[in-house]
C-alpha cells in the first residue's frame, strides 16, 4: 500500500496501527533498496516473506501482469497452467533478447532487472569464494558442458584458422563433447603419475603448441574440480603457457566455487598469466536444480561477446533459482556451508582411512584434490573384474549416491575418440579404486551411513572373492552355502537394515 492508501485507511483503522504496519512493510522495503543499490548478495539471509515481496513486486512490472494489458504478439507471457504460473511467481518472459541474453527486456521490466541483480549478486560470490579480480559474470540457463560450448564457439570468430583444443584429459563425457559439439577437434593430453595423483603434463603441452602451431589453437581446456586421483590442472603454468603464445585459456571449474583451492588456482592463473573464461555449474556449487551455469572472466568485452553469442532469448528459471537461494542464505549462510564442507572432508578421509586398513587397503594420497577421495581395491581387483562392478551394484542397491567404482582397463569410444582406462583419467592406473566426494551440502550423517554401508558390502564382496578362491577344492554343498549367504546380505534384509540405520 501506498502512502494515499494508508492516509484513507486512517478512516477504517486508528492511525497508530497503521504507522506500525507502514514500519513493518519499510524494513522490508530496506532490504530491497540496499541489494538493488548495492548488488551485492546480503550478509545476513532474507526471510521467505520478504523474498516473496520482492518477486511479487519484480513479476508485476512485467507486461504479462499489467491489469490492462493488450497482447497480440507472438510471444505474450500467455501461461495456460495457474500451477505453472505460480511456479515462476508470474515471471513469465524470460530474460534477455534475441540478440544478446544479457539485454533488457522493454516488455519485462521485473524480469530484466531480476537478470541483472542475480548476475552481480553471483559475481560477488565468486569473488568471496576466492577470485577477486573476477571483473564480470552471467548465468545461462544450460548446463555446464554446453556452457562451454558457447565459450569454444565465440572463440571461433576470433581464431578463425584455429581447428585443435589441448586438452589434459579428464574422463567426464560432456567436458569432452562440449569440443566436439562446437566442431573442434581435441588434442587429448595424458596426465603423468606422481606418487598417487595424475597431473598435468606441461612438458607434452609444451611441445604440441610448438607442433601444431599456436595460431591453429583455439584455446587450452584445463579443469578444476575433478575426480581423484586425478588432481586439478597446474593452472599457473598452463596460463603462462597461454600467455606467452598468446593462446586462449577457458578453465571447466564445473564444482570449484566451494573449494578455496580451486578458487584460488584461478585467481593465480589470472594474475601470473592468461585466463579467458572460467565456467561452473550452479546445481552443484549452490544446490538449486540442474539446468544452469555461470560464465566468468576477467575481460567484459570477452564475456559480452558471449552472452551475445546465445541465441534468442532464455529461461528466467536458474536465475530465480539462484537468486532466491542467495538471497535465503545469505553471505554467512552460503560461508557457513563452505566451512562445513572443508570439514566434513577431513572427516571423511579420516573415517577411510581406517576402513581401509581394516581391509588391508589404503586412502589414496592425493592432496592436490580438494574435493574428491579414492580408496584403492587392490584386493579385491586381483582375481576379478566383476567383484569390483559388483560393489558398485551393491552400494547403489543399499542407497549409497555419488559414490563410483573405477575397475582397471575399461574402454570407452566417445565420438571416435578411444580412451583406454576410461573412468581413471590415463590409460593404465596402477589399481583400482572407489571414489567419494565432499561437496557442498553434505552432513556427517551422509559420511557415517555410507561409511556403514560401505563396510558391509565389503564384508560381502570379501567372502565371495574367498568363495572363488575355494571353488577348484571346495564341495558342492559349500558353494551353496556361500551362494545363500551372499543372496541374504546383497538385498533380503536391505529394508529392515536401512529402517535400523535411520533409527
Amino acid at each position: 500500500m501506498n502512502e494515499e492508501s494508508l492516509r484513507e485507511g486512517e478512516r477504517l483503522v486508528s492511525a497508530a496501527y497503521l504507522r506500525q504496519g507502514k514500519e513493518a512493510r519499510r524494513s522490508h522495503e530496506q532490504l530491497v533498496r540496499v541489494l538493488v543499490e548495492k548488488g551485492k548478495c546480503p550478509h545476513d539471509p532474507w526471510d521467505e516473506s520478504t523474498i516473496e515481496l520482492f518477486l511479487q513486486e519484480l513479476a508485476i512490472m512485467d507486461s504479462n501482469n499489467f491489469l490492462s494489458n493488450c497482447g497480440v504478439g507472438e510471444r505474450e507471457g500467455r501461461v495456460a497452467s495457474s500451477m505453472v504460473s505460480r511456479r515462476n511467481y508470474r515471471l513469465i518472459h524470460g530474460i534477455g533478447r534475441s540478440g544478446d541474453i544479457s539485454a533488457v527486456q522493454p516488455k519485462a521490466a521485473g524480469s530484466s532487472l531480476l537478470n541483472k541483480l542475480t548476475n552481480s549478486i553471483v559475481l560477488d560470490i565468486i569473488k568471496m569464494a576466492g577470485v577477486h579480480s573476477v571483473s564480470s559474470c552471467f548465468v545461462v540457463p544450460m548446463a555446464t558442458g554446453m556452457s562451454l560450448t558457447l565459450c569454444f564457439l565465440t572463440l571461433r570468430h576470433k581464431r578463425p584458422k584455429a581447428k585443435y583444443i589441448i586438452w589434459p584429459r579428464i574422463d567426464q563425457k560432456s567436458c569432452f563433447k562440449s569440443m566436439i559439439t562446437a566442431g573442434f577437434e581435441p588434442v587429448v593430453i595424458e596426465n603423468v603419475l606422481e606418487g598417487d595423483e595424475l597431473r598435468t603434463d606441461l612438458t607434452a603441452i609444451n611441445t604440441k603448441v610448438q607442433e601444431l602451431g599456436a595460431e591453429n589453437i583455439l584455446c587450452i581446456h584445463s579443469t578444476t574440480s575433478c575426480f581423484a586421483p586425478r588432481v586439478p590442472d597446474r593452472l599457473e603454468e598452463l596460463s603462462v603457457i597461454c600467455a606467452t603464445h598468446d593462446i586462449p585459456h577457458i578453465v571447466n571449474n564445473a564444482y570449484g566455487v566451494q573449494s578455496s583451492k580451486c578458487m584460488h588456482l584461478i585467481q593465480q592463473g589470472a594474475r601470473v598469466g592468461r585466463i579467458d573464461a572460467f565456467v561452473q555449474s550452479l546445481d552443484k556449487n549452490f544446490m538449486v536444480p540442474v539446468g544452469g551455469a555461470v560464465i566468468a572472466g576477467f575481460n567484459d568485452s570477452f564475456l559480452q561477446d558471449i552472452s551475445k553469442m546465445y541465441p534468442g532469448r532464455a529461461s528466467a528459471s536458474p536465475s530465480l533459482d539462484i537468486l532466491i537461494t542467495l538471497l535465503s542464505l545469505g553471505v554467512k549462510g552460503y560461508q557457513d556451508l563452505l566451512k562445513e564442507r572443508k570439514e566434513i572432508f577431513s572427516y571423511l578421509s579420516n573415517e577411510l582411512k581406517k576402513l581401509a586398513k581394516r581391509y588391508n587397503e589404503r586412502l589414496l594420497e592425493t592432496p592436490n584434490n580438494p574435493i574428491s577421495l579414492a580408496l584403492s581395491l587392490r584386493s579385491l581387483s586381483d582375481k576379478s573384474e566383476a567383484t569390483i562392478t559388483q560393489l558398485g551394484s551393491m552400494l547403489f542397491t543399499r542407497q549409497v549416491s555419488g559414490a563410483r567404482v573405477v575397475p582397471l582397463g575399461t574402454s570407452q569410444t566417445i565420438n571416435g575418440f578411444a580412451f583406454k582406462g576410461f573412468m581413471s583419467h590415463c590409460n593404465n592406473y596402477p589399481c583400482a579404486y572407489l571414489n567419494a566426494a565432499s561437496a557442498i551440502g553434505i552432513k556427517k550423517i551422509d559420511v557415517d551411513l555410507f561409511i556403514k554401508r560401505l563396510d558391509k558390502c565389503l564384508k560381502v564382496c570379501v567372502k565371495q572373492k574367498h568363495s572363488e578362491d575355494k571353488e577348484s577344492t571346495g564341495t558342492q554343498q559349500t558353494k551353496e552355502e556361500d551362494a545363500t549367504e551372499l543372496a541374504e546380505a546383497l538385498g533380503s534384509n536391505l529394508h529392515l537394515e536401512t529402517e535400523k540405520e535411520k533409527s
